[in-house]
């Protein structure tokens, strides 16, 4: 196994089934914005430390921290630009759920996806490029790929920006309406959008065989340092047990969705990439429940992440 076999392997994802992914993942989105509404956003102004704490985590903590766990494990550089891609995106679309299942902050857990996506439509093209750039394997990656960071930002408000926007004014003319349709959007949509993923790894199960070992332990050790980066932050600023539940959850499950798509749109489906991504959209599902069954009957003090 060479270094660059992994890094020049493309995974097989035909462009119906892309356009596909990326019309389900705008419904996961407008189904989550069905139970966001502008007071949602109000949190922000009346106790805006945790918010703040949320935002520094997701998106100047997490890609730094990636970059320095980069620069320890050396890993292969299609590899390493999967996980600044996972470590730019916003918080996962089932975050929400997984804070109230752990007995978070679920208000503060629903401002911080709202903010976090509309942030990500300008974060994730930048701490993507920024922190791909300064680590020089990842660097000739970009280069050679030489995308345009404006059509990602096209594509991130696209699938992001504007399912939020509509989903939110839903809520607001549409209140009970918009309850109704959130259960059967972001059950369905999320369904579909996962059986996608075992679609894409089912159609490359060779490669992904080949190096699911590989991929197992750095997804792992990223997972823990993401979710050890909002524990951490929320702790040092002296947060309550709720608000630390809801930053450590929102920081540790990424919408690496969002990351898969950019992925095959902008770097045709490069092989350490879309696994990295799509094997992350599968373990933060396990990891993060995991977790939350174990605040649910443990108060968050007696743990340690770290």
């Amino acid at each position: 196994m060479t270094e660059n076999l992994l890094d020049n392997v493309q995974i097989n994802f035909d462009s119906g089934a892309l356009w596909t992914m990326n019309i389900v993942l705008a419904f996961v989105m407008f189904g989550i914005a069905l139970e966001i509404s502008v007071k949602d956003f109000k949190q922000l102004w009346q106790g805006p430390k945790p918010v703040l704490v949320g935002v520094l985590s997701q998106f100047l903590l997490l890609p730094a921290l990636t970059f320095a766990l980069v620069c320890i494990m050396e890993p292969y550089p299609s590899i390493a630009l999967g996980m600044f891609m996972v470590a730019a995106c916003p918080g996962g679309n089932i975050s929400n759920y997984i804070t109230h299942l752990s007995g978070g902050n679920a208000a503060l857990s629903v401002c911080l996806t709202a903010i976090a996506t509309l942030l990500a439509i300008i974060m994730t093209p930048f701490n993507l490029q920024f922190w791909g750039s300064l680590y020089e394997p990842t660097s000739k990656l970009l280069a050679s790929v030489n995308i345009e960071p404006l059509e990602m930002v096209k594509l991130v408000a696209l699938l992001l920006g504007l399912p939020l926007v509509l989903g939110m004014l839903v809520n607001r003319w549409k209140p009970i309406l918009a309850l109704k349709m959130a259960k059967v959007f972001k059950i369905a949509s999320l369904l579909f959008f996962v059986f996608l993923v075992f679609l894409a790894l089912f159609k490359n199960r060779e490669i992904f065989m080949d190096y699911i070992l590989y991929v197992f332990w750095i997804v792992l050790l990223h997972n823990i340092l993401a979710f050890a980066t909002g524990f951490s932050i929320s702790k040092i600023f002296l947060l309550d047990d709720k608000n630390v539940k809801s930053i450590t959850i929102e920081t540790g499950i990424q919408n690496s969705g969002l990351g898969l798509l950019l992925i095959f749109t902008f770097f045709d489906g490069l092989g350490g990439m879309a696994l990295l991504a799509a094997f992350w959209g599968i373990w933060h599902i396990v990891s993060g429940l995991l977790l939350a069954s174990y605040w649910s009957i443990k108060p968050v003090e007696d743990k340690k992440l770290v």
